[in-house]
């Protein structure tokens, strides 16, 4: 099951902390079609239908059946650049 580090569940609670979002919202990732692996990050306020849910340190994220089949043995990571753009990471479990 894919794990998050501590900065990539530190920004995802500040993402989804913010008011006016819901208690149940998260990240959600989904596998992009092509002929790389390749992903997309949302905000959702609820998991979608088959999703895996996957909380850690507080931290909520949703994934899409087809991308945990190829997220199951990474480590998400995140980090903010000195624009402030939110950039995130893959790598593999120990």
């Amino acid at each position: 099951m894919l794990t998050l580090t501590e900065n990539a569940s530190a920004i995802v609670n500040e993402i989804t902390s913010q008011p006016g979002v819901a208690e149940t919202a998260g990240l959600r990732i989904t596998a992009e079609p092509g002929p790389e692996p390749a992903f997309a990050i949302s905000a959702a306020n609820e998991a979608g239908p088959g999703d895996q849910v996957v909380e850690q340190s507080g931290a909520t994220v949703y994934v899409e059946s087809s991308a945990a089949e190829l997220l199951d043995d990474k480590i998400l990571d995140a980090a903010v650049d000195p624009t402030g753009k939110v950039e995130f990471a893959l790598a593999l479990q120990g």
